[in-house]
């Protein structure tokens, strides 16, 4: 990629000036994967308890997708686009696209823990955010910052998440292992305010309708008890 535009830059040009496509079908890479919940998970906190914030940091391909998916997501209070895994200096979207900064694009999730739990999100990021078999790439995107990767911001989500990914490889339902790593998280850097609430900005885009709008789609669909309509919007939570 490096000096070359990447693909979804192309697409969303294209689309920006054609204004097509705004209501492509889901194609078939987009399906969801219809997965258990955690055996293990951390427990959600009573219902009667204060309201309390959790974060959550998961990369899974490009983070526009990944934010909208979770913006549709009853109990998230916010989810930012950015960078995680790499140094300040390279948390930028040139130093990032080059493909050797260590970043990976993810996004942090602020959740109510009374109303969703981790292992919850991570059902939903493994079934329907992205497709956790692909290494180094999603979809027409390749490159190490587009790898499957989770954050844990403490032991015991590292400790849900290591035996959930165990638990996924035993099931049988993906058609290879998962390629999905577990990472220390140093820092998370929010990207440029251009990439938040990039779907909702821009809904024709052409990147957006085929890569991404399916995956909110899936989402409804799959979890429709965890669905909801109107996202939660980074604009408006820096109100």
């Amino acid at each position: 990629m490096s000096k070359h535009p990447t693909i979804r830059r192309l697409c969303a040009a294209l689309a920006a000036t054609a204004g097509l496509l705004a209501s492509a079908p889901a194609p078939a890479a987009e399906r969801a994967f219809i997965i258990p919940p955690p055996a293990a998970d951390l427990t959600t906190a009573p219902a009667g308890q204060a309201a309390t914030q959790e974060k959550a940091i998961l990369a899974g391909g490009c983070f526009w997708g990944v934010q909208a998916v979770f913006q549709h997501v009853k109990g998230v209070s916010n989810a930012v686009s950015g960078y995680a895994g790499g140094q300040a200096a390279t948390a930028n979207y040139n130093a990032v696209s080059g493909g050797r900064s260590g970043h990976a694009e993810a996004v942090e999730i602020t959740y109510d823990p009374r109303q969703i739990s981790y292992g919850q999100l991570l059902q939903i990021y493994f079934s329907v955010a992205h497709d956790p078999t692909q290494l180094n790439r999603q979809g027409p995107d390749h490159g190490p910052q587009y790898r499957s990767a989770v954050f844990p911001a403490n032991d015991s989500q590292r400790k849900v998440a290591e035996a959930y990914i165990a638990q996924l490889n035993k099931s049988g339902v993906y058609p290879k292992a998962l390629a999905t790593t577990l990472e220390p998280l140093q820092a998370f850097y929010p990207a440029e305010d251009y990439h938040q609430d990039y779907l909702v900005r821009n809904p024709n885009s052409l990147y957006i309708v085929i890569n991404d709008i399916p995956k909110v789609e899936n989402l409804a669909k799959t979890f429709p008890e965890r669905y909801r309509e109107k996202p939660v919007l980074v604009a408006e939570h820096n109100r």
